[in-house]
């Protein structure tokens, strides 16, 4: 059956992209999804409306019943542990579990995704959802707007919810989407996952750029439903999308997965983002309560999917009619792609009991990639610290207060085996990402210069791909003794792995070594230029002798 109706949701981010600066302070009146009327029974105006560009009047404190905090979110499975706690409402039901943390919250869906500008410039809410990669390019253009905001908490982390897709059986890497075409929506986590998976693949310089330079960008109004159809008319040879659209893809004969956030398990997250104005010490406890809730509702909605299902349902008519068309169970499903994160999760990903801190890293790496694709409103904008677009406090009050939950985020999210491996490395790496590491000649040690290569640039391929596993081959040019090349490259790479076991505490069972010599060249020695216009001999035998990772899902 075809599933018509689609939410603009993450889609409509691209709209954000190139509206920054549409609005200005006090000049937006209009509140949508409140129908209540413009003020209280008492004549003071409801907080959304201003009056004569004044600042907005409001009633109670901040998250009481007359004023209760505001969230401004889409239609999107990931958050229906906050639709639980609500009590299955937009607005707090008495008895439910936000009502019970005291603290009053009303969700108002937006899907066609208004700029943060847009939303607390006419208060439409206090706080809104973003995923991390796209608030990395919004929040410039927000100080942009004399407006700023902060992350508080962390709500989900897809998991195989996105992916890029194909029906060619040719399409089972990355390196095979060189000269093809990938339909997708520009600026979105969809576009930013296919930079980052291009840019660590093993294609020359010239066949990446010519995959970027001509994806099929399909109109944000046709929403990832677009993406699909033109996957499906044949119009691309493969599909950047998320879910729901990415589970109805995969019923097109031949779909198959090339790479996803299964594998590149710390690449995508969504996160709740509020106005720092609100964001006072006065405040801070209705805050607190919320994301207290939040956290609550995680446990409820894991511990009761189906639940969690008929709260989407019935707030969201979006998933009321996906349930009616695919069933309840196809919805349920669509949790397997994500992992709705409570406390131990925020902790970890936010690097509070050690380890890396995967939200800072993510908002710096997609901080440079859109800048270098052009989304951002202002491309000269500051780039921001990724510390001060985030404000830990309420996290680490959870933590403070569950010691079993911090000593949880301590521990590994994925465990991995020698058998585990083999089964990895039977199947050819999704991802093969070549790395120069300079060796003296005859060599396998690592000098300073080496170690600091695999640190910008192994490390966080293998942080983005938080449950893979990892083929660390050595290769050399075609002088010398093949006998000789193979035994070296081994041992270069085997010091690589030792040095990211040792030094970067990665488990060892992850790394599979290889000695390839001179047996997988990149690049041509018989023909220079094959591998990239320009390239001479001496060029060539440079990026054969290098350390090359690839990435195998588990």
């Amino acid at each position: 059956m075809s599933f018509t109706l689609t939410p603009l949701a993450k889609g409509a981010l691209a709209l954000g992209a190139v509206a920054m600066f549409a609005c200005t302070a006090g000049g937006l009146f209009t509140i949508m999804g409140d129908d209540q009327g413009v003020s209280y029974t008492d004549g003071t105006p409801k907080i959304g409306y201003f009056s004569s560009g004044a600042a907005p009047a409001v009633r109670g404190a901040l998250g009481s019943d007359s004023n209760p905090l505001k969230i401004s979110i889409v239609s999107f499975h990931g958050y229906a542990p906050a639709l639980v706690a609500n009590g299955a409402s937009l607005t707090t039901q008495v008895g439910s579990i936000f009502d019970k943390e005291g603290v009053h919250v009303e969700f108002v869906i937006q899907d066609n995704v208004p700029t943060l500008s847009e939303i607390f410039q006419s208060d439409t809410a206090h706080c809104s959802w973003r995923t991390s990669d796209f608030w990395a390019q919004e929040q410039p253009n927000l100080r942009g707007a004399d407006l700023d905001a902060r992350t508080i908490m962390v709500v989900d982390n897809t998991q195989g919810a996105d992916a890029i897709i194909s029906k060619d059986g040719a399409i089972k890497r990355i390196e095979d989407l060189a000269g093809k075409r990938i339909a997708l929506l520009e600026f979105t986590p969809s576009h930013g996952m296919v930079i980052d998976a291009v840019e660590n693949s093993s294609l020359s310089a010239r066949k990446k750029q010519a995959i970027l330079n001509n994806l099929v960008m399909v109109n944000v109004e046709e929403g990832t439903a677009g993406v699909r159809s033109v996957l499906e008319s044949g119009n691309a040879d493969a599909a950047a999308l998320w879910d729901p659209d990415l589970s109805l893809a995969m019923r097109i004969p031949g779909a198959h997965v090339v790479y996803s956030t299964k594998t590149a398990t710390n690449l995508i997250y969504d996160v709740i983002v509020c106005d720092t104005r609100y964001l006072t010490a006065e405040n801070r406890p209705a805050y607190q309560r919320f994301v207290n809730g939040w956290m609550k509702g995680v446990d409820a909605a894991k511990a009761d999917p189906r639940a969690a299902v008929e709260a989407l349902k019935q707030t969201e008519e979006f998933f009321a009619v996906l349930a009616k068309d695919e069933g309840d169970k196809f919805v349920q499903d669509l949790f397997d792609g994500l992992v709705w994160t409570g406390i131990e999760d925020n902790i970890r990903i936010l690097g509070l009991a050690g380890g890396t801190n995967q939200y800072e890293r993510v908002y710096r790496r997609f901080d440079g990639i859109y800048r270098g694709v052009g989304a951002l409103a202002n491309p000269n904008a500051p780039v921001i610290n990724p510390q001060d677009s985030i404000d830990y406090g309420f996290i680490q009050t959870l933590m403070e207060a569950n010691a079993a939950a911090k000593a949880e985020a301590a521990k590994p999210e994925f465990t991995f085996s020698d058998d585990g491996r083999k089964a990895a490395v039977a199947a050819p790496p999704q991802v093969e990402k070549p790395v120069i590491i300079t060796f003296p000649t005859g060599a396998a040690g690592l000098n300073e210069r080496s170690k600091k290569t695999i640190n910008d640039e192994v490390v966080p391929l293998i942080e983005n791909n938080g449950s893979a596993y990892f083929q660390v081959s050595g290769n050399t040019d075609s002088t010398g003794g093949r006998a000789g090349n193979i035994q070296l490259s081994k041992k270069r790479a085997a010091s690589v792995v030792n040095y990211l076991v040792v030094e970067w505490e990665f488990d060892a069972a992850r790394f599979e070594i290889l000695g390839n010599g001179p047996d997988k060249p990149l690049c041509d020695e018989k023909n220079p230029a094959s591998y990239e216009e320009g390239t001479d001999l001496e060029m060539c035998r440079k990026l054969n002798r290098t350390v090359r990772v690839g990435v195998n899902a588990r």
